[in-house]
């Protein structure tokens, strides 16, 4: 009798009420930009991403054009532990919480690579849903690891209960293209090999010649030449290598006999020829991966106060990360960036990145941060093991408003806020083309393949304007016009389709809201309209898509 593979699933409380986002345009702020006065070293990155705004939102706006294109997330999330933090609200109801992840994790996963990797840190609270949400969304055989961090190194006496000393960091992989990094060897490890016969075959340590695996053909008595006494593996176990392998090292010096050489033989294991890394397990202590109370001064050096941020990750912990996860000149995002440190990390390791934060600490912390490290101030964290100097920068950005607005009787209409240029990008990116206009053809504003184009514009069109711009497309190419009206039959032209805006728009997002983030005062209350509100917006020249709460 065979049994069907059930999938394990997650459910809670609206689970299936997911947001239809606006995928918004982002701006430049060049007073807000930072770059180095001159080039330090040739592979400087300067078109990193400092992105203000509502993370959801923001992921959005970056779907478009960078998925695909990810190599490592890292994010540390709030925890939802109850507890009211400086920057953010972290007490979510469980549910909400989830919903909440899930939206972002969605988006997160398209933005990864092939081969690329997410990082999420969280502890108990939340950590076990956490993981079978996201064997859900990436694929239960696409974790890889929950690895067990030390985030603190000393126990308070008067706690209360068993308290905790650790996170948990779920790592999950895109696809099976993913490839694991070596950490570099430490300077303990590579002082356990202490001999060195001064041959030119350098250091070495010595290693056992034996092996449990049987092989008879490795079962033989090895003699030592300065005693003449003969040494035969013990029962069930063998030699590591063949006589004619062992006669080999024999007479290259490379069986070892004790300091006085009268011991039983071993091999010289050479520092040369063991693996240059180490492979990376699942259990992170503090000597390794840093303590929160590292953060904290490491805060306290840049800002001159240590107690900022409740639980800061250390710059060696995002350097373990990093190292295991790319590889210079890849492709880092953290949306949930706090005091920044995963960009600061990854700009001194020679990644390129992407952070997204909402609080105001944004820029009372992450630009001045950034900013340091940029100059080569910033000689803290590690600044001394990577040898930074300085070099490179980044642009900041910030989310554009919602395309469309409410006038003064309820109507959609397109925000005051938009000028033509930003009206054309949002379009493109609302429509699903790429903004690309060109210089030669006024109606080619952007295009979603080689033959298919995209004009925005707020004029009303007539039958001759229409007739002069399908001639200019012609019978090759394809033209989406999305205009305030137009005048005229426009089936007639075939190379041509013609959109109203915002009509065109309407039911594709979910138009001005502006924040999405954890924090449970900008939640909406579920709670029915009055009759009221819902004669009015029947009657409304516009049908705007959601009530408003």
């Amino acid at each position: 009798m065979t049994s069907k593979k059930q999938k394990l699933e997650l459910t809670w409380i609206g689970k299936e009420k997911r947001p239809k986002l606006e995928p918004r345009i982002l701006l430049e702020d060049a007073e807000k930009s930072y770059h180095a006065k001159h080039r330090v070293t040739e592979s400087d990155i300067f078109d990193n991403a400092l992105i203000f705004g509502d993370n959801l939102l923001a992921l959005k706006a970056l779907e478009q054009e960078y998925t695909g294109k990810v190599k490592c997330v890292f994010i540390d999330p709030p925890y939802n532990t109850g507890s009211a933090f400086t920057h953010y609200d972290d007490g979510i109801e469980h549910s909400i919480w989830l919903g909440l992840m899930k939206d972002r994790l969605e988006i997160l996963r398209n933005l990864l690579r092939d081969d690329g990797s997410i990082w999420i840190t969280i502890d108990d609270n939340e950590a076990h849903y956490l993981k079978v949400m996201c064997d859900e969304i990436f694929g239960r055989n696409n974790f890889v690891r929950n690895i067990v961090w030390q985030k603190k190194y000393t126990s308070s006496n008067d706690a209360k209960g068993i308290p905790d000393s650790h996170d948990h960091i779920l790592v999950y992989k895109k696809t099976d293209a993913f490839e694991r990094k070596l950490l570099p060897r430490t300077d303990k490890q590579n002082d356990m090999y202490k001999y060195d016969d001064k041959d030119g075959k350098g250091r070495w340590r010595s290693d056992n010649l034996l092996v449990k695996s049987f092989s008879e053909s490795s079962v033989y008595p090895i003699k030592n030449p300065n005693t003449g006494k003969e040494y035969m593996p013990p029962e069930g176990s063998c030699w590591r290598a063949t006589k004619d392998t062992m006669q080999r090292w024999l007479s290259e010096n490379r069986i070892y006999f004790g300091k006085d050489g009268k011991g039983a033989p071993q091999l010289k294991r050479y520092l040369n020829e063991v693996q240059q890394g180490v492979i990376p397990n699942s259990w992170w202590p503090h000597e390794d991966g840093g303590h929160n109370d590292e953060s904290k001064k490491e805060l306290k050096a840049i800002f001159g106060v240590g107690n900022l941020f409740d639980t800061p990750k250390p710059e060696r912990l995002i350097h373990r990360i990093l190292t295991i996860a790319t590889e210079p000149g890849d492709l880092v995002l953290d949306s949930f960036a706090g005091s920044g440190t995963t960009g600061a990390v990854a700009h001194k390791m020679g990644r390129k990145w992407i952070m997204v934060e909402l609080g105001e600490h944004c820029h009372t912390h992450i630009i001045p941060r950034l900013t340091k490290v940029i100059n080569g101030e910033d000689q803290g964290g590690i600044s001394k093991a990577v040898n930074w100097k300085g070099g490179g920068g980044f642009r900041y950005y910030s989310i554009a408003p919602s395309m469309l607005e409410r006038d003064k009787w309820g109507n959609w209409v397109i925000s005051k806020q938009y000028d033509s240029r930003m009206l054309t990008q949002a379009m493109c990116k609302i429509m699903g083309f790429k903004y690309e206009p060109s210089d030669e053809q006024f109606w080619a504003q952007g295009k979603s393949s080689e033959n298919d184009f995209i004009y925005v514009t707020t004029q009303t069109l007539d039958q001759a304007q229409l007739q002069e711009i399908s001639d200019e497309v012609g019978e090759n190419r394809s033209l989406l016009i999305c205009c305030f009206a137009f005048r005229g039959n426009a089936d007639e032209f075939k190379n041509l389709t013609i959109k109203k805006i915002p009509r065109a728009v309407l039911t594709k997002c979910e138009w001005g809201k502006d924040d999405y983030s954890l924090n449970i005062k900008n939640l909406p209350m579920a709670q029915e309209e009055p009759a009221e509100a819902k004669k009015a917006e029947k009657n409304s020249k516009t049908l705007p898509l959601f009530s408003e709460n």
